[in-house]
């Protein structure tokens, strides 16, 4: 008898649906599966065969096939374990399926027929709509992230038997549900306060800038100056995730296998901190047979932080280039071609020399002019042209280190940002933009309209630091993001001076024993 189960295949953030046909024919015994499985998938057989026979059903004696359609499309993973014990259970005739065909089965087995949870759920449940059909039949602990999606049915089991009962109905089954709302509306989060930062006043102002328009941030300043104590506060400052952006995150998260453990949504801006000694799959993604998402797709709607950015494989920092401007990543391999979103802000911190101590007041740099200029060359000019904030973070002196006064705490810091952020929000309603920093250069010319003295003012500045078209159009935009936490409409002269003056170390050098800003 010939039985037909969907299941499904999750390329990137999306799902396929495969239909899993199960053939059961008179002969001598054999356990086949066609339609380029892999490695996991072949090795089903073993965990199918023992979950059927331990969950009290009979393991057919006879010739069994199974084929995945669509045949030229790679599948992977142990997922389908579940779909190919149900479909030889139905071809077998040991059960009637009164549910109807129209349904996807996803889940892992264990030899003793209990089904264990698997990746990229929500992805699949994704697909439910797309594809018409009825409900899925999930592992038990995927089941409420499953059921993220709204307006599908979903059903959670915990065992081969479980699923079966559903199927022929001789259980009652209530679908899953779950209340996103009320998952973002509750969550407490804690953050470190900026507040407990001494001093650095300036590098405060560049981090409201930052994450107000998700603008790309470099520190540069000696050991001890403050850099990763004012990047790690960074979330603290960020708005909250609205639903779309907390689906997209989840759903970046469940096909890399790091769903939180503390419930199906993922509620908290993502910040990324990767060594520097990453590879290039690691951080742009990549893996075999299917690549996996990278560091810069699960800091997506969040933050990735490089500290010691001259530390990182030239390649692994070349390989940011493209989505940093494009927003996403796409990974090509001979088979398949994959699409993670990838809409980050970065932040990253770097000494200005080996030893870190050049242009230190307190200390010494004892570093050849050489060994400088090879160091600082390790960011290239098109990395650098693409940070939108360059600021200097230089050593507390004693007076500001023995400063009893505390800054603004991160909560009304916060409050200014998210306000800016409604504004762009409100701004590029129905565009797949989100902030100022992902803004086209049509954008840039209807949003950031300059008068004419400020059009006179951006001119000679752009003379003056020989700024790139691409620095020209960035510094527009952080004036944009500068104008909207003042709530201006206008972008004002003084908007402007300030974005410039982000664009000091547009190209750092060595000349007459100070760092300055130079075009090479």
């Amino acid at each position: 008898m010939l039985a037909k189960v969907n299941g499904s295949a999750v390329m990137g953030i999306e799902s396929l649906k495969v239909q899993i046909e199960v053939d059961i024919n008179m002969g001598l015994p054999c356990f086949e599966i066609v339609g380029l499985p892999d490695a996991a998938i072949k090795e089903s057989r073993t965990r199918v065969k023992s979950a059927i026979k331990n969950s009290i059903y009979e393991f057919p004696n006879s010739r069994i096939y199974v084929n995945m359609a669509p045949a030229d499309i790679k599948k992977t993973g142990p997922a389908f374990d579940l779909p190919i014990a149900l479909g030889i259970l139905e071809a077998s005739e040991q059960f009637s399926n009164v549910m109807g065909g129209k349904y996807i089965a996803v889940g892992e087995l264990s030899l003793d027929g209990h089904v264990r949870d698997v990746q990229g759920v929500l992805a699949v449940a994704n697909g439910i709509r797309r594809d018409s059909l009825d409900f899925m039949i999930v592992p038990r602990g995927n089941a409420e992230e499953a059921a993220l999606v709204d307006g599908i049915t979903v059903y959670g089991v915990s065992s081969l038997r479980e699923a079966v009962c559903l199927l022929e109905g001789s259980r009652t089954f209530d679908p899953v549900m779950v209340n996103v709302d009320g998952l973002l509306e509750s969550e407490a989060l804690e953050y470190e306060d900026l507040s407990e930062v001494r001093g650095q006043e300036a590098a405060k102002r560049a981090l409201e800038i930052s994450a107000a328009g998700s603008h790309n941030l470099l520190m540069v300043g000696p050991p001890g100056s403050g850099k990763s104590m004012l990047a790690r506060r960074i979330p603290g400052i960020l708005p909250g995730l609205n639903l779309t952006e907390a689906l997209e995150i989840t759903c970046i998260h469940s096909v890399a296998g790091r769903t939180s453990v503390d419930g199906p949504l993922v509620t908290k801006r993502p910040f990324r901190t990767p060594h520097s000694s990453i590879s290039v799959a690691g951080l742009a993604g990549g893996g075999f047979p299917l690549p996996k998402p990278g560091e810069i797709s699960l800091a997506h709607n969040g933050i990735l932080y490089l500290d010691e950015f001259t530390l990182f494989s030239r390649s692994a920092l070349e390989s940011l280039r493209s989505p940093i401007e494009e927003g996403e990543v796409t990974i090509v391999r001979s088979m398949s071609a994959v699409r993670y979103p990838c809409r980050f802000g970065l932040v990253a911190s770097m000494n200005p020399c080996p030893c870190g101590y050049y242009g230190d007041p307190g200390r010494s740099c004892s570093c050849s002019a050489g060994d400088i200029r090879r160091y600082l060359n390790r960011i290239s000019g098109p990395l650098l042209d693409r940070m939108d904030l360059q600021v200097e973070v230089p050593r507390l002196s004693r007076y500001q280190l023995e400063e009893r006064s505390s800054g603004e705490p991160s909560s009304v810091i916060r409050g200014r940002v998210s306000r800016a952020r409604a504004l762009q929000e409100e701004r590029f309603s129905g565009s797949p933009v989100m902030s100022n920093s992902g803004m086209t250069h049509s954008m840039i010319e209807r949003f950031c309209r300059l008068s004419k003295q400020s059009m006179q003012f951006l001119g000679n500045a752009v003379e003056k630091l020989g700024l790139s078209a691409r620095s020209y159009d960035r510094a527009l935009k952080v004036a944009r993001t500068i104008a909207d936490l003042e709530g201006s409409e206008k972008i004002k002269v003084e908007h402007l001076a300030e974005a410039v003056q982000y664009r000091n170390l547009e190209r750092i050098a060595l000349s007459e024993g100070t760092i300055m800003a130079t075009k090479r």
